[in-house]
């Protein structure tokens, strides 16, 4: 049994709203739902439940945009204003060793990888100009109303309780206590991004998986950066790979340079690295140092940091998309492309997609069935055709290294553009919580401490990621079995929670038999690392109260 799951210890009674459809989620994929839903008819009743305090608050992306699924949503978007607005200039891939890097020429790059006629964006404020769009076209938008639950009409999902607020630390009601309401819909679509707790919970219950791989993480980390005027370069965009991860994990990262003397400097690893001492966030800090980006950096100051996962399973791990009464939108479902390192495109396009698919079902008098019209277009069409070209990149990565994935993965995405398919299909193997290997055998990695300067300690990163979380609520991060983390993670693992999490949630203080597991769910910018990576599956991430969490700006 979960412990202190939200909502459980007492009956509640709710008062409820219906909707033609229901929408969870603020993002690209949500926002594009809505749009199209009342394009193809105003009179639909659509509403967007959105956790964060504000549309874009728990956005974090790139992102360098792909205006594909812009394009078909709305194809005046340039005319509307949209903050897209910095095209790509310049495109280049680089082998980072210690000291140096080798570019990889760009003619050996298969077409799919060129970044001409995309753009650099903060998809934040792309979502926050979407749902604009959306509000001038009659959608309610609520912030801050986060979704706890799904109602259920029988065996269809029918909708959604958002808005509970006022728990006690243990579960029980205190005296400001909200109940929330009900909102239902003739559908309800989830697009709650990356390991969507609602999500999870009907790839559970119906199997929607049953047919797919294993689904694959990373965990991506990411500052933005103010440099000196001299060095910057609008729309310029580099992307590395290798040192410092070596072959302790798979990963890389990334550097694009936006208007106002900004940079985005990320950094990606992969979640099924077998070292548990590996220690994601200060391979990101260490990567700052290597010449080619401290010189960039030189003289500048980091303004923000946040965190969030990827999914990077891609064609063959893609679950049924359609349930009864619902569907999963983006990134709940995995459409990353991985190598292009973009996702928000096929976002947008599954969000139209799923709209199209219930207006299709609402017209000809049917409700809450399963939308199978939508889970095809996602298969068969451009979301499908996106990511079944690059399927083999991520899988023989995982499985074979770097080199293999830059030589056999690179033939195969050159077959696909040249031919149209592929021979083969490789698998990706065990889950990322499987890959996680005892610490026996291992030995722990030395960081460098970071410097203040070009690199930071986790927690003062933190608080430039605005991350704030009403204390008296229960943790919503939940242990299945409160001795797991010390009998068998630390005892087996050394406790890679403590170094997986990007945002020192995760600590152990004692040693020996008085030690004490210690979740400081304040510190957490709900990037769900945790309930992927935690190698005994005791984790569950679940969402706390609505309006907690970071407060990105411009991510």
């Amino acid at each position: 049994m979960i412990e202190g799951v939200r909502g459980m210890s007492e009956s509640v009674e709710r008062e409820s709203m219906e909707y033609d459809v229901v929408i969870v989620g603020a993002g690209p994929a949500g926002l594009s739902a809505a749009i199209r839903l009342k394009q193809l008819d105003p009179e639909r009743s659509v509403v967007v439940l959105e956790k964060g305090s504000e549309v874009g608050a728990h956005i974090l992306s790139g992102a360098v945009l792909d205006p594909s699924g812009l394009d078909a949503l709305i194809p005046d978007w340039q005319d509307r204003g949209a903050p897209v607005n910095v095209p790509v200039t310049s495109d280049s891939f680089y082998i980072l060793g210690e000291e140096g890097s080798v570019r990889m020429p760009n003619a050996v790059m298969p077409p799919l990888m060129n970044n001409h006629g995309n753009y650099v964006v903060s998809m934040g404020n792309v979502c926050r100009w979407m749902a604009e769009q959306a509000e001038e076209l009659g959608v309610e938008i609520f912030p801050g109303m986060a979704c706890s639950e799904l109602v259920y009409d029988g065996d269809r999902v029918k909708g959604v309780v958002a808005g509970e607020f006022g728990l006690n630390p243990d579960g029980t009601q205190g005296p400001g206590y909200e109940p929330g309401m009900e909102l239902h819909g003739k559908y309800v679509m989830l697009g709650e991004g990356v390991r969507g707790s609602l999500s999870k919970q009907v790839i559970a219950k119906y199997g929607l998986d049953a047919d797919s791989d294993v689904q694959k993480y990373g965990i991506g980390m990411k500052e933005i950066w103010e440099i000196d005027p001299a060095k910057h370069q609008p729309g310029k965009v580099v992307h590395t790979m290798g040192w410092p991860l070596g072959g302790n994990a798979g990963g890389g990262s990334f550097i694009y340079h936006l208007d106002n003397n900004q940079v985005y400097v990320g950094f990606v690893v992969h979640l099924n690295y077998k070292n548990p001492y590996v220690f994601p966030y200060m391979e990101f800090q260490r990567f700052k140092h290597h010449p080619m980006v401290a010189e960039l950096l030189e003289g500048g100051k980091r303004v923000a940091y946040g965190a969030r996962a990827i999914t990077e399973g891609g064609w063959q791990s893609l679950p049924k998309t359609a349930f009864p009464g619902g569907t999963l939108l983006g990134c709940a479902a995995g459409m990353v492309n991985v190598p292009r390192i973009k996702g928000n495109h096929n976002a947008m396009l599954s969000g139209k997609a799923a709209a199209e698919a219930a207006h299709e079902a609402l017209e000809a008098g049917r409700e809450g069935d399963t939308l199978d019209a939508y889970d095809t277009e996602v298969r068969t069409g451009a979301i499908g055709k996106d990511l079944k070209a690059v399927r083999n990149v991520k899988p023989l990565w995982s499985n074979y290294g770097l080199v293999a994935s830059l030589t056999v993965g690179g033939a195969s995405m050159w077959m696909n553009n040249l031919f149209g398919w592929s021979p083969f299909t490789q698998k990706h193997g065990k889950s990322d919580a499987e890959a996680t290997e005892t610490h026996y055998g291992h030995t722990p990695i030395d960081y460098p401490k970071p410097d203040g300067v070009l690199s930071f300690d986790r927690l003062t990163n933190v608080a430039f990621s605005f991350t704030n979380h009403e204390e008296s609520q229960p943790a919503h991060l939940k242990l299945k079995d409160v001795k797991v983390p010390v009998d068998v993670n630390l005892a087996r693992y050394d406790g890679p929670s403590q170094r997986y999490c990007p945002a020192g949630v995760y600590e152990f203080v004692g040693e020996g038999p008085s030690a004490r597991f210690q979740i400081n769910f304040q510190n957490c910018v709900h990037c769900k690392t945790c309930d992927i990576k935690d190698p005994s599956q005791n984790i569950v991430w679940t969402t706390p109260q609505g309006g907690d969490g970071p407060n990105y700006p411009n991510m």
